[in-house]
């Protein structure tokens, strides 16, 4: 299936409003939503399954669909830009992260998270300077991007900061009752 771009936008905004908490206590950042299907929410895809890996290594198996229990942990995925970048050359890639800055910090200072988790080094300068522009204090942790041979990093550093995340601690039973 071939997805316009509008049309791919629409679908990953509607997929990132149904998985988003009610208090976000922890913000993951990434560079954009995918020019593809394999966006977080859209579930099966690299960088939710390892994800789910590392949630499981350091909290333990509950069972539930990884984006539920993202969600009622209070953490949140949210994106530099809005649009996808992935597909554009290094230059203009650059240049459309630095422009979603200003709307990233006004989603932040809305979403006032206790923690933010940037998900890709190329984007920790951009996502420092909008967190500031926001007036978040909350600590940063940077990760690596869970693609092209980085996934274990990407697990091993999340399992490692998972502890240290601030999140809601009512466990979710059952959710697929």
């Amino acid at each position: 299936m071939t997805m316009t771009r509008s049309h791919n936008l629409e679908l990953v905004e509607a997929a990132r409003a149904r998985f988003r908490p009610d208090q976000i206590m922890t913000l993951f950042i990434g560079e954009s939503a995918p020019d593809s299907d394999k966006f977080f929410y859209f579930g099966k895809n690299p960088m939710l399954t390892y994800t789910r890996k590392a949630i499981e290594q350091a909290l333990g198996a509950d069972g539930s669909d990884i984006r539920d229990r993202f969600k009622a942990l209070g953490w949140y995925l949210d994106d530099l830009s809005l649009a996808p970048v992935n597909k554009l050359a290094p230059a203009m890639r650059k240049s459309a992260c630095h422009a979603a800055r200003r709307t990233l910090a006004e989603r932040i200072a809305v979403y006032k998270p206790q923690a933010i988790v940037t998900v890709a080094a190329s984007v920790k300068d951009d996502v420092a300077a909008v967190a500031i522009a926001a007036g978040c204090d909350a600590p940063r942790y940077v990760t690596p991007f869970p693609g092209q041979h980085y996934q274990n990093d990407y697990m091993r550093y999340l399992v490692e900061i998972i502890p240290q995340l601030p999140r809601v601690t009512a466990h979710i039973h059952n959710l697929t009752r």
